[in-house]
């Protein structure tokens, strides 16, 4: 069954071919194929609107009332193309061929003036496509409110996702849709039909489309694709930065424009980011660029074009760190046999974060580091608790760039893995590590920035100390 706006399309697709005829009213074989194709379609935006305004229950009594009147032009405008077709086939008066074109025309503006103001809209649907769970909460606050919105479908559809090889092609296949919270309704990315469903809005949190070197989402979601589908596609990025303090200066903008200058701004119609700041520097960056491919345009134009589509409301991953609580959640068992003593108070959890630039930038000498942190850590193990994360990508970004540095990366992980004085932690909740944990220490990642949220105590890593 079709939406509302799908019908509207239907019809002005109608009004465009009566204007083709109009122009060309002469007889022919195209007009007459263009005439038949007019009336099938016709007949199945009448079908459409029969089913789902007056024989769909309930139905509202004016919905149902302006329906039949829709349905009722709908045959008279039938009636109008088939006089046409005949008129043309047989060579009558080109004016009176152009009376029933113009009749035509009357009926079909009738049926468009019904279903815009005559007939209620539909239910909003907003679709949100997360693809790893880990990055849920970077879409969870928009979900929860869309879902609230008691005239809105909120739908959440974790899209497959595949590792890459260093040539580029896809290797692994990823799909995480049963690790979400059971509170969130997941709908199979294979059950859900964009052509008909066409959803009103739709959000994203991977930019990249093919541009990622270490993974991609499955290409039918690239945003060049997506925006394509939808009135509103909306991207939110995964993660959050540190807070530009001077968004015009320079230097700020050249450390964070590779998270600006993505497909996923580009093509969507609108940007959430986490503050006004971020937003000045977003704009900033995106004018800069654009007026160096854009000669059409000037500088106050493209960047009025960048304010309307970059929105500094704020990151969603911030709402979900201010709205977890400590008693909410749900410690697994083994953790709290590292977490408490033997007499059931509870030792210091310092969270342990590990990135994939640091280990990029410092090779062996990262390694060394954290191999030195765990023995200090372990000499320390009756008193502090060590909750180790680390960043989800590490793997597959590692075996497609640096296969070496992954094999002595991963015997530290095992031997840590093995000898179970310390928590590991690769769940998707990354909230509960920040709630659950007194201190911070670890490598400088957008997790820092999350965590100042929380107010408690934060020492960065140094490879080289």
């Amino acid at each position: 069954m079709m939406k509302k706006k799908q019908m509207l399309k239907l019809a002005e697709s109608l009004t465009g071919a009566l204007e083709v005829i109009s122009n060309s009213i002469e007889p022919g074989n195209e007009e007459i194929q263009l005439l038949t194709k007019c009336q099938e379609t016709a007949i199945l935006l009448g079908e459409n609107i029969e089913e789902k305004y007056i024989k769909n229950d309930p139905v509202i009594p004016s919905d149902r009332n302006a329906a039949e009147d829709a349905v009722h032009k709908l045959e008279g405008f039938c009636e109008a193309i088939f006089q046409l077709a005949n008129g043309i086939a047989n060579g009558e008066d080109e004016n009176r061929l152009k009376k029933i074109n113009s009749s035509a025309g009357k009926q079909l503006s009738s049926v468009s003036r019904m279903l815009t103001y005559e007939i209620s809209d539909d239910r909003k649907e907003i679709v949100f496509l997360p693809y790893k769970a880990a990055m849920w909460d970077s879409l969870e606050s928009l979900w929860k409110k869309a879902d609230e919105d008691e005239n809105t479908d909120a739908v959440v559809i974790p899209i497959p996702y595949y590792e890459k090889n260093p040539d580029g092609s896809f290797a692994k296949e990823h799909y995480e849709g049963n690790e979400y919270p059971s509170y969130v309704p997941i709908t199979d990315y294979r059950e859900y039909d964009f052509g008909i469903q066409c959803p009103d809005e739709i959000y994203i949190h991977n930019p990249y489309d093919e541009n990622n070197f270490v993974t991609s989402v499955h290409p039918f979601f690239y945003s060049k694709n997506l925006k394509e589908l939808t009135d509103k596609l909306v991207y939110v990025p995964y993660f959050v930065l540190n807070d530009p303090t001077d968004p015009d200066d320079e230097a700020v903008q050249k450390s964070i424009e590779h998270f600006v200058l993505v497909p996923g701004v580009f093509n969507a119609h609108k940007t959430i980011v986490q503050s006004q700041n971020m937003k000045k520097a977003y704009v900033n960056i995106l004018t800069r660029y654009m007026k160096e491919e854009d000669k059409t345009h000037t500088e106050k134009e493209i960047r009025a074009f960048w304010e309307e589509r970059i929105d500094g409301s704020g990151s969603p991953k911030f709402d979900k760190i201010k709205n977890t609580k400590a008693e909410d959640l749900d410690i697994p068992d083994e953790w709290l046999g590292i977490v408490n003593r033997p007499d059931g108070t509870r030792k210091k959890i310092i969270l342990y974060n590990t990135g994939i630039t640091a280990l990029l930038q410092n090779d062996d000498k990262m390694l060394d580091k954290i191999k030195r942190a765990f023995e200090i850590f372990y000499e320390n193990r009756n008193d502090i608790a060590l909750l180790w994360r680390p960043h989800p990508l590490i793997e597959s970004t590692l075996t497609s760039m640096r296969p070496e540095l992954w094999e002595k990366y991963k015997s530290i992980r095992d031997k840590y893995l093995e000898e179970k004085w310390g928590i590991y932690d690769d769940t998707p909740d990354m909230d509960r590590a920040l709630i659950l944990s007194d201190a911070y220490y670890g490598d400088a990642s957008s997790l820092v920035q999350l965590y100042q949220e929380t107010g408690k105590p934060i020492m960065i890593q140094n490879a080289e100390v």
